[in-house]
């Protein structure tokens, strides 16, 4: 019974959020209201509210910030600690890759935040938590504080950048992500 509820919970969430993206490219995420979106996914706004504590979270909770932490987690120790980062956000994006509605996702929610500079903003706060979540696995593996720190940054910055300069044109985002993390490659490393 607890497995269906989450299960429905879930599709619910995933509901909301895939016709918030729709009205916000459509009209324009300022033109959109909270009840407008509600309505459209057959929910009450008070649902909307369970699972998004606001408008800019249904644009910006893409669910990767453990995917990614977890990723690095995975990667050998014996790797740098910029290494095990670039690698296990690499192999995140190649989980993410294969699932073609989450892709569409990824691409229609970086047309609406590189449109908003208000969104762009709140893009980078909301990367704290994946960035927390990479620096705790390298830390974990043995990477100094202060090394995890510029690691993860370095990182996010290149994957963040990459994304809204040239996801939203179109270009096949897993390309954008391997040329962004590709570029701090060390050399003689896969890239």
């Amino acid at each position: 019974m607890l497995g269906g509820m989450a299960g429905k919970g879930q599709r619910t969430r995933e509901r909301i959020r895939a016709v918030a993206l729709e009205l916000v490219l459509d009209r324009g995420f300022d033109q959109v209201t909270v009840q407008e979106i509600a309505t459209a996914a057959g929910v009450s706004h008070m649902t909307f509210f369970r699972h998004f504590p606001t408008k800019e979270d249904v644009v910006l909770s893409d669910g990767e910030d453990r995917a990614m932490a977890e990723a690095v987690a995975r990667q050998p120790v014996q790797l740098a600690p910029l290494e095990r980062a670039r690698r296990g956000i690499l192999q995140a994006w190649e989980a993410l890759a294969t699932e073609e509605p989450a892709v569409a996702a990824v691409r229609r929610q970086l047309q609406i935040v590189a449109g908003h500079p208000g969104l762009r903003a709140r893009s980078w706060e909301s990367n704290r938590a994946t960035h927390q979540g990479i620096v705790a696995a390298l830390v974990d593996g043995g990477a100094p504080p202060e090394v995890a720190e510029a690691c993860a940054g370095a990182c996010l910055g290149a994957l963040t950048a990459a994304l809204l300069a040239r996801g939203p044109r179109g270009d096949d985002l897993g390309m954008v992500v391997v040329e962004a993390l590709a570029v701090l490659a060390a050399p003689g490393e896969e890239r």
